[in-house]
Parts: C-alpha cells; sequence; structure tokens
C-alpha cells in the first residue's frame, strides 16, 4: 500500500501481514511512515494507492466495521480536559453503541487492570503524564477490541510505568488481542513483539523477531573499546572478518565468528575500557537505518 501527500511518499508501496494473536511492532526513524501506517490501519487516511484488509474487511469499503473492533491509543494525548477519568471511558464508549451499564462496568474493569481505580472522580489535568498513558490504553480496550493499535505507548514514561504497560500489553497477547505498535524504544520491542518490521523512507527494509534480526544483521556479541590507533590497528590485524564502527571516543566491533573470539583477543591484547556485551536490537536498528539524525 502507498500514501502519499501532496507529492510527498511517506509510505512507499508495502506489503506485510499482521496474524491473529501476535504483537507486531513497527520500528523506524522519524518519517519513516510508522504513525502513516497504523492511521491507514484504523482507516483514518485512505490509500493513495494498493489494497489493506484488516480481519477480511477492505478499509476503503467497510471503515465503520473495521473501526468497531480495534482499539487505539494514539502517540498524542487526546483525552477530554473537562471530563473525569471515569467520564472519559464512558463518553468515549458511547461511539461503540455501548450499553450505560455495560460501559460503566467495562470502565471500572479498564481503570482497575491499569491501576487508575483511585482516580476514577480526578480530572484529566490533575494526572501524571504516566497516568495519561495508561488511561489512553484503557480508553482504547473499552470496546473489547480483537486488534489494538498502540502508537508509541511509552514515550516520556518513567521506568515503572514503562513496564507495567509492559506487563499490560503481554496478558493482553496472552488473551489473544492482536497487537500492532510503533516504537522507538529497541528494548521495547525486543520485550513484546514476536516479530518486528523495520522501515526507513516509506519502505519495510527488514523484518522477522528481535532474534533472528539480531543475529542476521549483528551476531551475538559486541565488543567497545576505548578508541585509540594501537587498538584499531590490533583489531584490524587480528579481527579481520570484524565490522569496526567509530563513535566519539568508543570502538564498537561487530562479527559472526565464533563465541569466545572477543575473549581471546582481550587475553592477547588488553584495550582500555573494552567490555563484551550482548548484541541487541538497536545494534540492528542503527546499521541498517544509520546513525544520522532524523528530522
Amino acid at each position: 500500500m502507498t500514501k502519499k501527500y501532496n507529492g510527498l511518499v511517506a509510505v512507499d508501496g508495502i506489503d506485510f501481514e499482521v496474524f491473529k494473536g501476535e504483537c507486531c511492532g513497527f520500528l523506524g526513524p522519524n518519517g519513516a511512515g510508522k504513525t502513516t501506517t497504523i492511521k491507514m490501519i484504523h482507516c483514518v487516511l485512505p490509500l493513495s494507492a494498493g489494497v489493506l484488509t484488516v480481519a477480511g474487511l477492505n478499509v476503503s469499503e467497510k471503515p465503520r466495521e473495521i473501526k468497531k473492533m480495534i482499539g487505539v491509543a494514539p502517540q498524542e494525548s487526546n483525552l477530554d480536559p473537562d471530563f473525569t477519568v471515569l467520564n472519559n471511558l464512558l463518553v468515549y464508549a458511547r461511539y461503540f453503541d455501548i450499553p450505560k451499564q455495560v460501559a460503566f462496568e467495562r470502565s471500572k474493569e479498564m481503570l482497575k487492570f491499569l491501576q487508575l481505580e483511585e482516580k476514577a472522580d480526578v480530572i484529566i489535568s490533575q494526572l501524571s503524564t504516566g497516568m495519561k498513558r495508561r488511561l489512553l490504553l484503557a480508553r482504547a480496550l473499552i470496546n473489547d477490541p480483537q486488534i489494538l493499535l498502540l502508537d508509541e505507548p511509552t514515550t516520556g514514561l518513567d521506568p515503572q510505568a514503562r513496564h507495567l504497560i509492559w506487563d499490560k500489553v503481554r496478558n493482553l497477547r496472552k488473551r489473544g488481542v492482536t497487537i500492532i505498535l510503533t516504537t522507538h524504544y529497541m528494548d521495547e520491542a525486543a520485550e513484546l513483539c514476536d516479530r518486528t518490521l523495520i522501515m526507513d523512507g516509506g519502505r519495510i527494509i527488514d523484518e522477522g523477531s528481535p532474534v533472528a534480526l539480531i543475529k542476521k544483521h549483528v551476531g551475538g556479541e559486541v565488543l567497545e573499546a576505548d578508541y585509540d590507533e594501537a587498538v584499531l590497528k590490533a583489531l584490524k590485524e587480528r579481527l579481520p572478518g570484524a565490522r569496526l564502527e567509530i563513535l566519539g571516543d568508543r570502538v564498537h566491533v561487530f562479527t559472526d565468528q565464533p563465541h569466545g573470539t572477543f575473549e581471546r583477543f582481550l587475553e592477547d591484547f588488553d584495550a582500555r575500557g573494552a567490555m563484551i556485551r550482548k548484541a541487541n536490537l538497536e545494534d540492528v536498528f542503527l546499521k541498517i537505518t544509520g546513525r544520522q539524525l532524523r528530522e
């Protein structure tokens, strides 16, 4: 599918599937097309070209039916500041024609699920950022959705709030809810996603499980050391197949050679500030999208 804005190609002919019950993450730098893709899935933006179906329904033909089965927690808070926490949920439930009593019971259930029970009668301006994010998730669940869209669900949250939301997302996945999320936090994608799709320039440039992507692009381990010419020379001589990246005053070394290669190098060469760590999804992300800052 493709989406263009006044000649700008925001999503450039991508082709993908998300399977029932999985958590699928869209990763990419700013402007990669992640949020635009989410909005097309939610029938907020029309496609410029291509075909998109959600649960077998075409977004161009059945937008109302699709919206009924989807819950959305947007990147920016759009909670109603004039209502209390509870009333934000009750009013939103009306869009889905949920009976009043059912909406009340479900709202109470969601507030308990997201640990917001004590804030039911509090107005939005008195909530912390983390509470607002949790309320957005509660609101996204009010219609008991089959599919949950989370756009940067933990941006700006402290570690405790992030882990609470992670726990709730895992719980929903166990219940069989299909989850599609965008995130800039690579540890979040590694923790939550069964599969990740990496976007750049409006295209999907690779996809796979976090473990498979790490193995494919980086390997199992990364060696980091303080940069100097002697270290660089030794690395090139003793690890000729390694990929070296110089980042400020540190050099990062990536290799697909067997486990123990870095340990043997450090036994023979005393590199200052050296450490061996596990490769991660951020290493993959930076390798295939680059380190240049995106605006």
